[in-house]
């Protein structure tokens, strides 16, 4: 797979990431809201052989065994922690193509 699509097919992955956290956190006082995730490298996997859509998991329980007294499971420090992190490697995926597409036009203009 040409690294341009890999790029593109991460990169639709981390936007959809992005989109989860942004609901997690809309949704950090709603009772009984259960966290949602996207695990990276299976979704990136996947989409490697297939291109169908990101797949959103449910998370039943926070990482310690409990929940709120209003059965909800979204800890929002570690949401923002996500979303700063989602973030970042975005960014670097971006930097990442902006390169390659430097160095694609380099190559077609004979170095100049």
């Amino acid at each position: 797979m040409p690294l341009i699509d890999l790029i593109g097919k991460a990169l639709n992955i981390r936007t959809a990431y992005h989109k989860v956290i942004a609901g997690n956190i809309a949704n950090a006082d709603t009772p009984g809201f259960k966290e949602k995730e996207i695990d990276f490298k299976k979704q990136l996997e996947k989409q490697m052989t297939y291109s169908g859509g990101v797949e959103i998991e449910e998370t039943a329980e926070q990482p310690f065994g409990f929940a709120g007294l209003d059965e909800n499971t979204v800890n929002m420090e570690n949401q923002v922690m996500r979303l700063t992190e989602n973030s970042m490697y975005y960014d670097a995926l971006v930097q990442a193509l902006s390169k390659k597409f430097s160095m694609m036009r380099y190559i077609i203009s004979g170095g100049k």
